[in-house]
């Protein structure tokens, strides 16, 4: 008879999934010993359990399908918490193998012994201790079942010995259930009354927009309405759309600013934008989405529609007026006209020092039509929302909701791991690259030809500039950094470096064109500010703050670079 772990294999296998991320141990000897026998399911053998996860996460948010990860006993599954929070907060299914120290030895304090079921619980939609062998297969069909329809991480804790043990059971096939969900007709009613009588129309548009661009198109042609969207639905919403106007939130800018606080109706479409301050004070608000827990959650919503957004909206459509006045979605493409244009103006060369608008305009032009980037929290991301340009080809994957350092390489692993033949780039900060600096050596053991960018400007760059927004004189965030191009190099991956503008275009596409991984160092501006959509008074006190402050402190210095590297963006 099949051991437990190769029955777990097996359905694996049978369910579709190729892939399982992880490093392996004494209490996973038996699951890996089942992928030994099975090459059809690969071991991704990654250099920390966080980056297992953070790459099952970013796999099934390429593919829309389960992802797998595993982790040793006590502090190897523990390692994958970070990652699988991720995926929990992207809504993504993850399924995560935590083996568990021997069954006999639960509750005496043994060896790395931890309490799994209780330490995964928030970060998963369902976690399950299999005690015995005979509750396999239930509980992972139940687990794969959970995270494939709800979109969300499921954990199995398996003890080592329960792994090795015998069942009589074959593999199973689970995968999700597509389906058409569409609100009732009242409400479908009440949001066209809510719309018809509006003047000023705007369309907030996230994630949940994805595979119903023409929908989303149709909707905002017949409202005449501007479309702003949020980070997460960058990638579903900018591309051919005549109504787009931007981004709004903290990572935004001016365009997608005005358009929500100007509007007298917003149409919310499968967005969960957290910043409570970006949306207008005396708008009605019609909220679409899938999961009706969410709906409320951000801002008064006066109609409620629980539904797929392409469902929704066709059935919204015939109930909509025609023959709507134009004249605010012709003053807000205006405005967003013009904020591009003073965006672009920043992505140009200097003499002086390398801005990290420049490098990004840089590495949009000049990578594949279908290239998957993958950005770092912090500045990168930023950069990475202004100046990356989506087409319906290329694809934008990040610790969006749950904002972690790290994610950029991690996360690449994932995605090419699943996608071999595309281009994966990595923006990465300078300190999100050296806290998994190890990742760099999973992409020569694994032959990924990740191309990982990095933001290198000796700080912790997004940080100081939220201390100066409060006030505070910049403290803990100065980085000294090695050339990241020379480790890349020690480790095997073809490394660039590039400390003057000049010299960025030509690296930059011989770094893109170089048949393998590869890593370009990029010294840039660390004074750069990435400046918000709209300034409020506190932030505007805060720098006053900390001009004062930092004079005082004898760091007068640092706002004459400050002022040097940021006159361009004031006047």
């Amino acid at each position: 008879m099949p051991t437990v772990a190769r029955n777990i294999v097996d359905t694996l296998v049978a369910s579709g999934v190729e892939r399982v991320y992880g490093i392996p141990g004494d209490s996973l000897n038996g699951f890996t010993d089942a992928l030994r026998v099975n090459p059809e399911l690969e071991w991704v053998h990654v250099r920390h359990e966080e980056a297992a996860a953070f790459a099952a996460s970013a796999e099934a948010a390429m593919t829309g399908e389960l992802a797998v990860c595993a982790g040793s006993c006590g502090p190897g599954n523990l390692h994958l918490i970070n990652g699988l929070y991720d995926a929990q907060r992207s809504r993504v299914p993850v399924l995560a193998i935590a083996a568990h120290i021997p069954s006999d030895e639960i509750g005496s304090n043994y060896f790395q012994e931890t309490h799994p079921t209780e330490v995964f619980r928030e970060c998963s939609v369902y976690v399950e201790h299999v005690a015995t062998p005979e509750q396999m297969p239930r509980l992972l069909r139940i687990a794969m079942r959970e995270a494939v329809e709800k979109r969300g991480v499921a954990v199995l804790v398996i003890p080592g010995d329960v792994g090795l043990g015998e069942i009589d059971a074959h593999a199973e096939v689970i995968r999700a259930h597509q389906s058409h969900v569409i609100p009732a007709s009242p409400q479908i009613t009440a949001a066209a009354e809510a719309l018809n009588s509006s003047k000023r129309v705007t369309i907030l548009a996230g994630a949940g927009t994805a595979g119903a661009h023409d929908e989303l198109i149709a909707i905002a042609d017949r409202l005449q309405a501007p479309i702003v969207h949020s980070l997460r639905g960058k990638e579903y919403v900018e591309y051919d759309n005549p109504y787009d106007v931007g981004m709004t939130g903290l990572l935004g800018f001016s365009s997608g600013y005005h358009a929500l606080k100007d509007c007298d109706a917003l149409l919310m479409l499968g967005t969960d934008l957290p910043y409570q301050q970006f949306y207008p004070e005396d708008a009605t608000v019609i909220q679409v989405d899938v999961r009706g827990s969410q709906i409320g959650r951000r801002t008064k919503v006066d109609v409620g529609l629980v539904g797929t957004v392409a469902d929704t909206v066709d059935a919204l459509l015939p109930l909509i007026d025609s023959g709507r006045s134009s004249s605010h979605l012709k003053a807000m493409t205006k405005g967003y006209a013009k904020a591009r244009k003073g965006l672009d103006e920043l992505a140009t060369p200097s003499k002086r020092t390398i801005h990290p608008q420049y490098l990004t305009k840089l590495i949009n032009d000049l990578a594949d039509d279908d290239a998957v980037f993958v950005p770092d929290v912090g500045s990168p991301v930023v950069w990475a929302a202004r100046y990356l340009a989506m087409n319906g080809k290329r694809r934008l994957i990040g610790s969006f909701s749950h904002g972690s350092m790290a994610n950029a390489l991690s996360q690449s692993v994932g995605v090419q791991a699943s996608n071999p033949n595309r281009q994966v780039i990595a923006l990465a900060g300078d300190g999100g690259l050296a806290m998994l600096l190890g990742e760099l050596l999973t992409l020569t053991q694994n032959d990924l030809p990740v191309k990982t960018v990095v933001y290198n400007n000796s700080s912790l760059n997004f940080v100081e500039l939220e201390m100066k927004a409060a006030g505070f004189v910049t403290f803990g965030t100065d980085l000294s950094n090695p050339d990241f191009s020379a480790i890349a190099e020690a480790v095997g991956i073809k490394g660039f470096r590039v400390e003057k503008s000049s010299q960025l275009p030509a690296t930059v596409k011989k770094f893109l064109d170089h048949d393998g991984p590869a890593v370009l160092d990029v010294v840039t501006e660390r004074q750069e500010l990435s400046m918000p959509p709209s300034i409020s008074a506190e932030q505007a006190k805060g720098f006053a703050l900390y001009a004062i402050r930092t004079v005082l402190s004898g760091r007068g210095d640092e706002l004459i670079d400050l002022a040097k590297s940021n006159i361009r963006q004031l006047f």
